[in-house]
């Protein structure tokens, strides 16, 4: 499992009311009771902060904001001695407008990286084609008095994008990379990187492809992603990329896997954007299996991140959110939970005069609570955006010592899953179940019989009720299986009732000596 922290909200220890380094690395002893794997940090590199550190000025220093490279060491240093792997943002797709790469590139036509961006002539009046640019709606070009040219930007015009096509672009950049792997980082999440590779004539998009930075799937892009991939597989242990790629079609995503030497995980969002409905969950699920089984890639799920509404206030209770943790952590593939997740927390509420974010994502962006003390462990009552709700109720610190606490739940899921072959790593297929309800099973990969692992009993049937009534399930469960996991921790480890309640979420293991090597059927 992969626990994604904004730094700027995760804690602060000098004063400013901004989350810094340091603040993640003394609360390292957390994650690893909690049982993260390994940690994704937002961006923390020098940064004029028009996008909040996705408008890049140094890939390779640390902003004076969250601290200092020798900080960063301690981190990574510290999370390794505790088993926790680090993964850092890279965004490849474009710098900050301060950048001195940038700085240069429009400073002249001349200018050694003068074709390091995207630079067109044309009319002031009329940009170089259609494409639209994120956060403004606008066009995705800005006309530069200096060099009289359009620059391309696929997001604010403080960030313009960088031209891969140029192999100086290339070489830098894989220099970044080196650097942060050099320092011990184990790899990657790489913003929008479906973006790096563009039509050289940078046609205009149909009419109906509106957000640019979705319809956008050039071809060319996946030679750039071979080329990444090799500078991570020249080092040792393991090191991995999980690639932001926003296109809403899940067999397009399934192809930025390549032939196993593009990205090792890419991140599938149609799912993040499921209402609370069974036929709508089960629709993304078998959509996942058709586009990424038959070409041997391995999925990711996610609820709730920096960009968006978190999955507690979407589903609008907190037995919804309750239930939604224990069915992420029970598909097959790698779960990637946003810092927060797992106190339940909802988004803020943010007064017009303090909305700071060009999208508009501040609500989710609240700072984390760690203690109930009106400062919530930040040494500051009012840091950079308002606390989310019942802030102190929510605290680690209480949830600590709540043991029915949704704190509890995910942890209580979490070693579920590290206690399970099967739920890792194993097979996925679905189960009959009553209208509302999902049921689905793991059982240990091929290459490992059934039962033989964790006492015999290593497979485990998960049941999901999207309904706000009780559903009773057919009887092929009863008896043969106990509750390992449930959703509201009502009747973990006994023996299943029969019925599931409303919406409520269970993970079902075999009562030991019970196991069936033959598919269940629940008539």
């Amino acid at each position: 499992m992969i626990y994604q922290i904004y730094p700027r909200s995760f804690c602060d220890t000098t004063g400013d009311g901004v989350g810094d380094l340091e603040g993640i690395r003394r609360h390292l002893d957390h994650l690893q009771w909690l049982g993260v794997d390994a940690i994704w940090l937002s961006p923390f590199f020098r940064s004029p902060m028009a996008d909040f550190g996705y408008d890049v000025a140094d890939y390779c220093d640390v902003d004076p904001l969250f601290g200092t490279l020798a900080d960063f060491d301690r981190l990574v240093d510290d999370a390794h001695a505790r088993g926790i792997r680090v993964l850092i943002d890279w965004v490849p797709n474009h710098t900050s407008d301060q950048h001195p790469w940038f700085v240069e590139s429009r400073s002249s036509r001349d200018n050694p990286k003068a074709g390091w961006y995207w630079w067109r002539d044309g009319s002031p009046d009329v940009p170089p084609n259609n494409w639209i640019a994120a956060f403004t709606g606008g066009p995705a070009w800005t006309w530069d008095e200096n060099r009289q040219q359009w620059y391309l930007h696929m997001f604010l015009a403080e960030q313009p994008d960088l031209n891969w096509w140029n192999p100086e672009v290339v070489e830098a950049m894989h220099a970044t990379l080196c650097f942060w792997l050099d320092r011990g980082v184990d790899g990657f999440r790489m913003d929008v990187v479906h973006l790096v590779g563009k039509d050289p004539a940078l046609p205009d998009l149909p009419p109906d492809a509106r957000r640019t930075n979705v319809a956008h799937d050039y071809p060319g892009t996946h030679g750039f992603l071979r080329g990444i991939r090799k500078v991570l597989d020249g080092y040792p242990d393991d090191r991995m990329i999980v690639g932001e790629v926003y296109i809403l079609d899940t067999a397009r995503v399934a192809t930025y896997y390549g032939a196993g030497d593009e990205l090792h995980l890419a991140f599938n969002f149609p799912p993040l954007y499921a209402p609370w409905d069974a036929g709508a969950w089960r629709e993304q699920v078998d959509q996942v299996v058709q586009a990424f089984d038959p070409v041997g890639a391995w999925p990711t799920w996610v609820l709730s991140n920096h960009d968006n509404p978190r999955h507690a206030t979407r589903y609008g209770s907190q037995a919804r959110a309750r239930a939604a943790a224990v069915l992420l952590l029970g598909l097959r593939g790698t779960p990637f939970l946003y810092a927060g997740e797992e106190l339940g927390l909802e988004d803020a509420h943010v007064p017009p005069e303090r909305e700071v974010d060009p999208g508009g994502r501040d609500g989710c962006r609240a700072p984390v609570p760690w203690t109930r003390e009106p400062d919530h462990g930040w040494g500051v009552e009012d840091p950079w955006l308002p606390w989310p709700p019942q802030a102190a109720e929510r605290s680690v610190e209480a949830q600590r010592e709540e043991p029915g606490s949704m704190l509890h739940l995910y942890r209580r899921m979490l070693a579920a899953r590290r206690g399970s072959e099967a739920l890792r790593l194993g097979s996925f297929s679905w189960l009959e179940a009553p209208p509302g309800v999902l049921a689905f099973e793991r059982r240990p990969g091929p290459e490992r019989p059934s039962g033989a692992v964790s006492g015999g009993d290593d497979h485990r049937v998960v049941l999901v009720n999207f309904l706000p009534v009780p559903v009773p399930v057919p009887p092929g469960l009863v008896d043969a299986f106990e509750v390992e996991v449930a959703s509201d921790g009502s009747g973990e480890g006994r023996p299943f009732s029969g019925e599931i309640g409303p919406d409520q979420a269970l993970v079902l293991r075999p009562v030991q000596g019970r196991i069936s090597k033959e598919p269940l059927n629940l008539s």
